[in-house]
């Protein structure tokens, strides 16, 4: 049987905000396809003569690329082999054909992305977010980013910093449990190992003295903003990651005219449908930008708030789809 006029979902089988997406297509009763990339090597795959259309065929049913409507890129994972006894050359050999025929796919969908994945890898630069940021308008705490002591003389001279990784947040060691890299305040240079520091670069930045920190997840024109009370606990004054999130009150708030129109145009800049983008409002009432993730989680935003983010979202795969 094929299956055409189809949404298709790239991700994998633990990502709970991708059943929020496949919940709302069902009751729209719209055909969908989850790719789940950690099995693709189940899949059989066709792809003929230069400009036919890919053809993905699982348990019977043929999904023809050509046919996809509309499609969504959130976690993938790598591809893995069957069997665990497969020795690791040829493991490493099947991973990276079936990923390389993966980016293959991203691309023969072209437009029909919700967000291309291109654009997420592109938007994930987050010295250019700031950038960006300073450019709409957004409040930017003073930063430098380097793998040595001396250029941040002047920052711990005139008060409080932080320190967050460029990308990598997740240590994963053998036989251990994966640690996350939390931003931290840093006192003083003296607590700064250069030693450690010369291994990568960091990015430090002056601390902001908070009234609470915002989650922005901008979908298009539509800006759910909600107010996360970071500053309840002491051991989520910094990142109020540090703590369960179900211990910190969420609040829905409505941003004034102006940063609402900062973060869509943020968004739009970093050649996005989607963003979800971190703020601070400071003590003296300012919105202060720190990032934005091009692919962030929000299914525990909807679960708490009720907001309807995957409506948003299914919203504007419609429009692709036209």
């Amino acid at each position: 049987m094929v299956q055409d006029g189809c949404h298709l979902i790239v991700t994998n089988k633990r990502d709970l905000t991708s059943d929020f997406i496949v919940r709302e297509l069902s009751q729209r009763g719209h055909n969908f396809f989850r790719l789940n990339t950690e099995d693709v090597t189940e899949l059989s795959i066709i792809q003929g003569q230069v400009g036919a259309a890919t053809q993905l065929i699982s348990a019977g049913t043929t999904i023809a690329l050509s046919g996809v409507l509309a499609a969504y890129f959130r976690r993938p994972l790598p591809p893995r082999t069957i069997s665990a006894d497969t020795p690791a050359s040829i493991a490493n050999y099947v991973r990276e054909e079936w990923t390389y025929l993966l980016r293959s796919l991203y691309l023969e969908l072209d437009k029909r992305w919700f967000n291309h994945p291109n654009s997420i890898a592109l938007a994930e630069d987050k010295p250019k977010q700031l950038r960006l940021a300073q450019d709409v308008g957004f409040s930017v705490p003073e930063t430098i980013i380097t793998n040595m002591v001396e250029p941040l003389h002047d920052l711990f001279e005139s008060g409080e910093v932080v320190a967050k990784p460029l990308k990598q947040s997740l240590l994963e060691e053998a036989n251990r449990p994966d640690r996350v890299i939390y931003t931290n305040t840093i006192d003083s240079r003296d607590q700064i190992d250069p030693d450690e520091l010369g291994l990568a670069p960091v990015i430090f930045q002056r601390k902001i003295p908070k009234q609470y920190d915002l989650r922005v997840t901008v979908v298009e024109q539509n800006v759910f903003a909600v107010a996360i009370d970071s500053q309840r606990f002491s051991a989520t004054e910094t990142d109020w990651r540090h703590s369960s999130v179900v211990e910190l009150p969420h609040d829905v708030v409505n941003l004034p005219p102006q940063t609402v129109q900062q973060c869509i145009t943020l968004v739009q800049r970093l050649g996005l449908n989607y963003g979800a983008i971190d703020l601070v409002l400071g003590k003296d009432g300012t919105y202060w930008f720190l990032e934005c993730n091009p692919n962030g989680q929000w299914a525990w935003i909807e679960n708490r708030t009720g907001l309807r983010i995957s409506a948003a979202i299914v919203d504007s795969m419609e429009r692709i789809s036209q």
